[in-house]
């Protein structure tokens, strides 16, 4: 979710410049919050065998759907990627498809696979924000917007459903409250549980805050263990809310204290505080245009990313051994955050990195 909601702002430039009906082609991990992006159309709800997925589909299945977007006739296909991905299967499934404009980075000359590419420079001559990168792809085919932040569109009503759900809960929204989400979809993302803990504790008993563990629903066993070891006021909330509850809930939250998940994208996009502990393995997915405090920490060696592109960061950005935050640095996150409360978005995240 969190890759397709930094896509948005590209998207909605090609929206706007070319008046498109967008359709994205998209994994049923990603498919939740297309509803709540205003510049999406329509989806195609598909899991392709190259992309991170609980389950993929077969070859004859991959032949229904080139049929499939025949059929709708397309007229361009735009393909968006991270820098350590290869473009060529997705754009062999749009060539397949007839469809006559297709537009992606590429690290190799695609030749006949796409009419429209952008060399990949990425990460070896520098690394830009993810957001960037997919404005600048569009940018060249003359697709452009003045609106770069990300959107989530959500009705205020939702939030009366979410009030209710914590009251009955024993959370008390008249006294303060911030969100604590643990969950990960990477193993090696993962802070401390007893960190975690820790910072639980300290912020309920130094400054007087309800901490909400959140999560999904396979995510309540880990999510009631934290909350029960930091105690009192600390509440497992994992797998109570839908997700346009989810939505709502960090919109109203003062700060979101996040590893770096689609989670911190919500918030980025409902333009709330975000306090990430930001495990070094994508340089480019830091909050996007929302005031934010970052604590980096290293991945285990043997945890990290077997792609070679990816271990190109560890050698040349991710070099030198990076502690890992501990209560006291979440807790001053907080404090200073929420201390300064900017009046409007600023982009207060890591600079471009450019490789040693």
């Amino acid at each position: 979710m969190g890759d397709l909601i930094m896509s948005a702002p590209a998207i909605r430039a090609l929206k706007q410049t070319f008046s498109s009906h967008i359709t994205v082609l998209t994994s049923f991990m990603a498919a939740g919050i297309t509803p709540y992006l205003p510049e999406i159309d329509d989806v195609i709800v598909f899991d392709l065998p190259w992309v991170k997925a609980k389950e993929v589909a077969g070859s004859e299945a991959i032949f229904t759907l080139v049929q499939q977007l025949k059929e709708r006739n397309f007229d361009a296909a735009v393909i968006f990627t991270v820098f350590s991905q290869n473009p060529m299967p997705a754009a062999m499934i749009a060539y397949m498809a007839g469809i006559p404009l297709r537009l992606a980075y590429s690290r190799e000359n695609p030749y006949k696979l796409l009419t429209e590419w952008v060399p990949d420079q990425e990460p070896y001559t520098f690394i830009q924000h993810q957001v960037t990168r997919d404005l600048e792809l569009v940018q060249s085919v003359g697709a452009t917007t003045n609106d770069h932040r990300l959107q989530l569109h959500i009705s205020h009503e939702v939030f009366s459903a979410v009030k209710t759900k914590l009251t009955n809960a024993s959370i008390d929204l008249n006294k303060p409250w911030l969100i604590f989400h643990a969950g990960v979809s990477e193993k090696k993302r993962e802070y401390p549980s007893a960190l975690w803990i820790k910072a639980a504790r300290k912020l309920i008993e130094e400054k007087g805050y309800q901490v909400l563990f959140t999560g999904a629903g396979s995510e309540k066993p880990m999510c009631d263990e934290l909350a029960s070891a930091a105690g009192t006021n600390a509440f497992s909330i994992a797998g109570l809310l839908k997700l346009n509850e989810f939505i709502a809930l960090v919109k109203e939250a003062p700060v979101v204290v996040s590893v770096n998940t689609g989670t911190v994208h919500i918030a980025a996009a409902v333009n709330t505080l975000v306090v990430v502990l930001y495990a070094q393995t994508n340089p480019q997915h830091t909050p996007w245009m929302v005031a934010n405090r970052i604590l980096e920490f290293g991945v285990d060696e043997n945890s990290r990313s077997k792609n070679e592109v990816v271990q190109f960061l560890y050698k040349q950005v991710y070099n030198c051994p990076t502690p890992m935050p501990n209560e006291n640095d979440i807790c001053n996150g907080v404090s200073e955050i929420l201390s300064e409360m900017p009046e409007s978005p600023a982009y207060i995240s890591s600079p471009a990195v450019l490789p040693a």
